[in-house]
């Protein structure tokens, strides 16, 4: 009964999280470890592609409604700043496959259009491709993280049998520990997963948005370049 009450009296108030770190075995601190790395390198893109995505998506409407304005399209796409917007160079990609197109007398207006609709198709999935490159690693962690939590879950558990065999006692003070170390693992796996999987749907859902933008704005500046084409 004393023991008992000792036992009560000394049991911490509530999970320490640096405390069951500390104490788990030293696989289930490596996993710990790259599943908190994992985390933070998640938030660290979430944050940056959340202001990239508006600083470009600002800069997108800015361009588009000078664009439509200019007289000069080739001046305006090779300004200073205006080769880092997307719809800039989507829109120099057309203007390079045009001069080609039509340097030469006479002018196939059929091939033209098709290699100028080509050369910014082309350009916007590299643009949407360029966008979408550093979700890969949202959507990898998403899937794998939950499964290296249950590795580090299932070694836990696994050390807290062998620690009833060597202590000869399956009472409830021998196992706990290690069972919450390594119920801890799949928590933080779960904790580096669920951001990843929310912040990757909702940035994939942005850049297919970005890109259809990009779509409509290369179909517009096509049909302008197919007006030009019936004049020459």
């Amino acid at each position: 009964m004393t023991t008992s009450l000792s036992i009560l009296s000394t049991a911490p108030a509530r999970l320490d999280p640096l405390q069951l770190f500390m104490q788990a075995d030293i696989v289930v601190q490596a996993v710990m470890t790259g599943l908190i790395l994992a985390s933070i390198w998640v938030w660290m893109i979430v944050v940056s592609f959340s202001l990239r995505m508006g600083r470009l998506e600002s800069a997108e409407r800015q361009f588009e409604e000078d664009f439509w304005q200019a007289e000069d399209f080739d001046g305006l796409t090779t300004g200073r700043g205006r080769r880092a917007i997307p719809a800039s160079r989507v829109a120099q990609a057309g203007l390079e496959e045009w001069k080609r197109s039509t340097s030469k007398r006479p002018v196939d207006r059929d091939g033209a259009r098709q290699r100028i609709a080509g050369a910014m198709e082309s350009r916007t999935a590299q643009e949407a491709d360029d966008l979408a490159d550093r979700l890969n690693f949202l959507a990898t962690t998403g899937s794998v993280a939950p499964f290296v939590g249950l590795f580090g879950t299932v070694w836990g558990i696994m050390n807290s049998f062998f620690q009833i065999g060597t202590q000869e006692s399956s009472s409830l003070a021998v196992v706990a520990p290690g069972i919450s170390e390594a119920l801890f693992a799949t928590a933080i796996g779960l904790f580096a997963a669920i951001p990843a999987v929310i912040a990757y749907n909702r940035f994939s859902h942005r850049v297919n948005r970005f890109e259809a933008r990009l779509q409509r704005f290369a179909d517009r500046f096509h049909a302008a370049l197919s007006r030009e084409l019936e004049k020459l």
